[in-house]
């Protein structure tokens, strides 16, 4: 069944069916990108794109139209103390440091051009080509606002001729991840477009929308996470499947911004029916205001399951509340409502305060898990977590809630003394310490804390040989003192904690955020740099040179890279008071009140 939509549709007759089928169906499943010197396809994503006129077999009975209100007047996110605190001499080390950022990217930038253009991403210690996302150039469309950002022109022009020569028909891959291709490839041609103006990448996204809107048609109208492209382009119907809150609430940003640069609501109408179930059951889950991890999509149950966290699986849903009270100018108050509810939620039952040796005033973002005989906390840090300190930051700064701030921060200073405290100055993915009764301040105590190795490590707290047991524990583990465990040792070249620091330093201004992040980009690409890029390290305790993984997501030069290059940059490059960043540092032009 077709459906009619804003930009008009095209109906498939006989002979343009056949010739689809001989075109599509025949043709080998993984394609090569084009070349450089191919220069693509042109007028690759218009409205003849194929994704555009694939039929519908569970077409929406009404599409909800874009909000029309007048834009919120929203209090300032960025401080106006840059200026007043910065001389001469701290210009010129800014400067130099960014300088450094930027070299950091050009080295990676021209390894991934010479040996993996095309490909999702760089092997960056063999060499090699890698395709997980799809085969569809992930790396390079994931850095092309970088590359604006950084003012690397030429190759920017480069990389959008090849991006428009993309092919989303076939992939290399059997499940296309449709939250990863939201954030990272629809996400990124639209944060270029509203950067460079160049109308091929709203072109592109157009038709990354139109290939993610058929991942939605099923009886429920939820996505398929995982989703099997080459079945639903031979007509298979579908049904949505079991995903994760992260999944599924991670799509607000990009459809409702496709909808606002091309006039047509079908993209924000999906989002939006999400998030209106999100709303209507926040406040009948286990832990009122969040979420559990898994959500059921073929019925649309959000409220089932005890599992309660900030990070792996679910960061994201709670990140575009306030951001899309940002970039929609406030039109939709609602998401201001859940954002508070449910940080509110996460301060009381989720942020601790860990004991350590030099008694900071810091925070981490913890797990629940709700269990029949009541709420069991878990003092779980991940280094995926670090994001919500520049999330309440910037929810508290836009909602005038000065208690977010003054989280925000100890959350960042939480995940920068984390940094601090690892030999190889870098956090582990995933690690315990011990926490502070009832979120109050705690003195230091090493007697406590080695009982907790110990119990961490199953093992009897108070036998005679305790002590001497939990020194060994400690030093084969190579526990920092106040860690009781390190379940992942591993540093992926993860972006979560610069990305606070750097929000913090764009709300507060405070010159020690910028040292802060300079010892963090000094320590990883120290531990990271290869002969060719930058990778993933097994173990963030070794004292040695980390081995590396030979991965190089693409989220390290979209992400990563940008926010340390933005940190050191003129605090109106990127101003946060006229753009909201998505999950993976795409930066989208927010709506604003007429001057």
């Amino acid at each position: 069944m077709l459906v009619v939509r804003r930009r008009g549709f095209l109906t498939l007759f006989p002979a343009a069916a056949i010739l689809l089928f001989l075109v599509f169906y025949l043709r080998p499943d993984v394609v090569t990108l084009p070349r450089l010197e191919d220069g693509g396809r042109p007028g690759a994503g218009r409205e003849d794109s194929f994704w555009s006129k694939v039929p519908l077999h569970y077409p929406p009975d009404s599409i909800r139209p874009l909000p029309t209100g007048l834009p919120v007047q929203y209090p300032p996110i960025q401080t106006t103390t840059f200026p007043a605190e910065e001389d001469q001499a701290a210009r010129g080390r800014r400067v130099q440091r960014q300088k450094a950022v930027r070299d950091v990217f050009a080295k990676c930038w021209a390894s991934y051009r010479k040996l993996a253009w095309g490909a999702d991403e760089l092997t960056p210690v063999s060499g090699g080509r890698k395709d997980p996302f799809g085969g569809w150039s992930a790396t390079l469309v994931d850095s092309l606002d970088t590359l604006w950002i950084m003012d690397m022109k030429t190759e920017f022009d480069e990389a959008v001729a090849a991006a428009d020569g993309i092919n989303f028909t076939h992939t290399a891959v059997d499940r296309v991840n449709v939250f990863e291709t939201n954030i990272r490839y629809l996400g990124g041609f639209l944060a270029a477009f509203d950067l460079s103006g160049d109308k091929r990448l709203l072109g592109k996204a157009t038709e990354v929308g139109d290939m993610l809107y058929k991942a939605f048609d099923t009886p429920s109208h939820m996505p398929i996470t995982r989703w099997d492209m080459r079945a639903a382009i031979k007509g298979a119907k579908q049904v949505a499947s079991e995903g994760l809150i992260a999944e599924v609430g991670t799509l607000s940003m990009e459809f409702t911004r496709l909808s606002m640069l091309t006039g047509d609501p079908k993209w924000f109408d999906l989002a939006q029916r999400i998030t209106d179930d999100m709303a209507a059951q926040q406040d009948s889950t286990a832990v009122p205001g969040l979420w559990p991890l898994k959500v059921n999509g073929q019925k649309r149950i959000f409220n089932s399951g005890p599992d309660f966290t900030l990070g792996a699986m679910a960061d994201s849903a709670y990140e575009y509340l306030p951001k899309m009270s940002a970039m929609m100018g406030g039109q939709l108050p609602m998401y201001q409502t859940m954002y508070e509810k449910a940080m509110d939620a996460a301060t009381k039952h989720n942020l601790f305060r860990p004991m350590t040796p030099t008694n900071e005033d810091i925070l981490i973002a913890g797990d629940v898990h709700a269990r029949e005989n009541g709420m069991e906390f878990e003092a779980r840090g991940q280094h995926l977590t670090c994001f919500l300190g520049g999330l309440m930051a910037l929810g508290g700064r836009l909602y005038g809630r000065e208690k977010d701030v003054i989280a925000g921060r100890k959350l960042t200073d939480g995940c920068v003394w984390t940094y601090k405290a690892f030999p190889q100055g870098i956090m582990p993915e995933s690690f315990v310490t011990v926490s502070c009764p009832a979120g109050d301040a705690c003195e230091w105590d090493e007697g406590v804390w080695k009982k907790e190795v110990l119990r961490k490590a199953n093992k009897d707290t108070d036998g005679p040989e305790s002590n001497a047991e939990a020194e060994v524990i400690i030093k084969k583990q190579r526990l920092p003192q106040g860690f009781t465990a390190v379940f992942d040792r591993a540093y992926l070249l993860r972006p979560e904690a610069i990305e606070s620091v750097f929000v913090l330093y764009r709300v507060t201004g405070k010159v020690e955020l910028l040292e802060a992040a300079w010892d963090m980009f000094t320590a990883i690409d120290k531990a990271t740099s290869t002969d060719l890029a930058n990778s993933a390290i097994r173990d963030v305790t070794s004292t040695d040179k980390p081995e590396a993984k030979d991965s190089m997501e693409s989220f390290w030069m979209a992400e990563t890279l940008k926010y340390f290059y933005l940190i050191f940059s003129d605090p109106e490059l990127i101003n946060l008071n006229e753009y909201v960043l998505n999950t993976e540092a795409h930066p989208f032009r927010r709506l604003l009140p007429s001057p």
